[in-house]
């Protein structure tokens, strides 16, 4: 695809309405073009329209569409009942001539809810309605800063045999540019550059503008959506993990049951050996007993012996000196016989 076309299928959208780049079919125009752009940068500059002045525009402008190409036949009932189908429709405005009464082919439609609104945005665009094709924007009478109706010679979209089309809007958006960008000559008029390398493309739609009760509950919307997310997020992982401890539980009783029965076997493989070992122990000490024994009895026996032949001894020493002193005493008595008989006798 060549550069050419690639640009031609680019295209942008205004955020914001500045009469001199709504004249001009890819946003780069400096001056205007016609008298109306003229006219419209006039009201702009001088401040000549006040968007929030009309006293017919009530409701909230978020939940509000603006709905044109109307057929002169269709009525307020006509447009109540196919606007109905893609949410409840809390105020229809259909727009009509002051002094004959007749429908000037537009309308706007005011929805319950910005949901419901934007659901007839995406949904209700170039349906066929009274054999017109109808064409729906948001309200931008509102919401897009600078904006100047097409009564004062701005507006969006139209058609060529008017003589006044305005471009920027969603049926007629900016052309990227195929010659090079005045950004300074934009800069001084307070004219936002087309943005470069973020064009998109003929068959996107543009978003409207959210309030900020809009972007609180996409946000809340968005956390509940991440909380629910996360929720199942908890729950699977808890599965998984009741699952996974399940499983470890089934591989620990096992596994505890195996060890439970080495265990079981190694006691008594142990008790066994134990048994033995005290067996032999037992007969160990019984034998060390038996020996003690016996050789406490034999140290018993040598000691009565030893006593024995003390007493013994004793005793013949006792006789000894008995049978000693005895004899002394013989020896002393003979003594005395023998010397009473050899002295003389007193008469």
């Amino acid at each position: 695809m060549s550069v050419r076309s690639k640009n031609l299928n680019s295209v942008f959208y205004a955020d914001s309405y500045h009469p001199i780049q709504a004249g001009s079919i890819d946003g780069t125009d400096v001056v205007p073009h016609d008298n109306a752009v003229y006219r419209a940068q006039l009201c702009s500059s001088i401040g000549l329209y006040d968007p929030f002045g009309d006293p017919k525009a009530t409701g909230d402008p978020y939940c509000t569409l603006f709905v044109a190409r109307l057929s002169r036949l269709t009525t307020e009932d006509d447009l109540r009942k196919v606007m109905s189908k893609y949410g409840r429709v809390k105020n229809l405005r259909l727009v009509r001539d002051i002094v004959t009464g007749a429908s000037r082919g537009y309308a706007f439609v005011e929805y319950e809810t910005e949901r419901e609104m934007r659901r007839a945005y995406m949904d209700a665009h170039h349906l066929i309605v009274d054999d017109s094709e109808i064409i729906v924007d948001y309200n931008r009478q509102q919401l897009m800063p600078g904006w100047i109706p097409r009564r004062l010679g701005g507006g969006l979209s139209g058609k060529k045999e008017s003589g006044q089309l305005r471009f920027g809007g969603r049926e007629k958006p900016f052309r990227a540019p195929l010659k090079p960008i005045p950004y300074e000559e934009l800069k001084k008029l307070g004219i936002p550059p087309p943005p470069e390398g973020r064009y998109m493309s003929r068959f996107q739609v543009p978003s409207p503008p959210r309030s900020e009760r809009s972007l609180s509950d996409r946000e809340e919307d968005s956390h509940s959506h991440r909380r629910g997310s996360n929720d199942r997020n908890r729950n699977k992982t808890e599965d998984g993990l009741r699952s996974s401890v399940d499983i470890e539980e089934g591989h620990y009783r096992s596994s505890s049951h195996h060890d439970n029965h080495s265990r079981g076997r190694s006691s008594m493989e142990r008790s066994g050996r134990y048994h033995d070992r005290s067996s032999s122990e037992k007969e160990h000490r019984h034998g060390s007993s038996t020996d003690k024994d016996k050789h406490s009895q034999k140290r018993k026996e040598s000691d009565r012996s030893s006593l024995e032949k003390e007493r013994r001894h004793r005793s013949s020493t006792d006789k000894d000196k008995h049978s000693r002193k005895r004899k002394e005493r013989d020896e002393r008595s003979q003594r005395r016989e023998k010397y009473s008989h050899h002295s003389p006798h007193k008469d």
